[in-house]
């Protein structure tokens, strides 16, 4: 069985963009190991969990329901800097830098669902 996901950009750029997060959230409080932490975790993997699961369902409206839910969990992670930057867990340099990583990534998958409609 190919695994054609494998060799999509934007899958190869959501697994960069998720050790980026992880390596952002290992420097939070404690105390929001269980709220904010887990929640930009669960968000990052799903946007590369929603591509892989999407390139392989049978039509093409269906991998982009896929798709619009990594977008939607791509919003959730841009969401979740937001607050982090508001509550001086990231300083600007690195908020601002994750965020150009979630426009680029944002334009892939947007692009991709676009050429799934036409």
């Amino acid at each position: 069985m190919a695994f054609r996901f494998l060799n999509f950009k934007m899958y190869q750029d959501s697994k960069v963009f998720y050790q980026d997060i992880l390596g952002t959230i290992n420097g939070f409080p404690k105390e929001e190991k269980y709220n904010l932490v887990d929640q930009l975790r669960r968000a990052g993997l799903s946007i590369i969990l929603n591509i892989a699961e999407g390139c392989d369902r049978g039509t093409d409206k269906d991998f982009n329901r896929y798709l619009m839910n990594a977008l939607g969990s791509l919003n959730e992670v841009v969401a979740g800097i937001d607050i982090s930057l508001e509550n001086k867990y990231i300083d600007k340099n690195n908020y601002n830098r994750l965020l150009k990583s979630a426009e680029e990534l944002s334009r892939q998958i947007g692009g991709f669902s676009k050429k799934l409609k036409s």
